[in-house]
């Protein structure tokens, strides 16, 4: 049964007068999950492409890349990184860095995925027609080939930038001042946990729900179906 006394013991005052800092911090979590986002991107179609490339040594270490940082947890990539790697180079990052260097390289990996399904996609003859026009690979790749992929590749694209606002969660156990480590600092001073994390997941709704909303309506602009109309 549902403990009514608790219920009413709840005092969602206390949120209230830290809302401007959670919402300083919200602004964390999306600046973490835009930049990983735009650069993973980035990064995952030259790396879509390099596994297309008949050199076999850089295609197995593109495939080598991907099946590492998709097949084990983003926590353990986060804590090899920040105190790991820094003991094998002597390299020290911050909780920052840390943070964005481990999810930055772990969704690469996954819009890498994404990217050769988008680019598999593509029919035969706009590679053939595009040989035959005489143009160089770069113009390929801009012109004919991408263009058409990311049509394909935006529903699951703006699934995937949904799954990375949420994972930027897991960055608080290195003290990255995001919006879950925040809510998580200021319960544990004032004492009121629920209603804290309470709080955040609220923020994580909003957000979330906002950012589904506008995949919907991207995808119904730009993606496959979108271009039926």
């Amino acid at each position: 049964m549902i403990d009514l006394d608790f219920l009413a013991s709840l005092d969602f005052s206390v949120p209230w007068e830290f809302r401007w800092q959670l919402v300083k911090d919200a602004g964390m979590t999306l600046f973490l999950a835009a930049v990983s986002s735009v650069i993973g991107l980035l990064l995952g179609i030259l790396l879509a492409i390099v596994v297309r490339s008949g050199h076999l040594s850089v295609r197995y270490a593109a495939l080598a890349y991907i099946e590492f940082f998709r097949n084990t947890p983003l926590l353990v990539q986060l804590i090899w990184i920040h105190f790991v790697l820094p003991m094998a180079t002597g390299i020290n990052t911050t909780p920052l860095a840390s943070g964005l260097i481990a999810l930055t390289l772990n969704v690469t990996a996954y819009f890498c995925e994404i990217a050769r399904a988008g680019i598999n996609s593509v029919p035969k003859g706009q590679w053939e027609a595009a040989t035959a026009l005489g143009l160089r690979r770069f113009p390929v790749w801009t012109k004919v080939i991408l263009p058409q992929a990311l049509r394909v590749m935006i529903p699951p694209l703006a699934n995937m930038v949904i799954n990375i606002f949420k994972a930027t969660a897991i960055l608080s156990i290195l003290a990255v001042d995001d919006l879950m480590r925040v809510a998580i600092r200021i319960s544990n001073s004032v004492y009121k946990p629920v209603e804290m994390i309470t709080s955040a997941a609220l923020i994580y709704l909003v957000i979330g729900s906002f950012l589904a909303f506008s995949a919907d309506a991207l995808e119904r602009k730009y993606g496959p179906e979108g271009r039926k109309v």
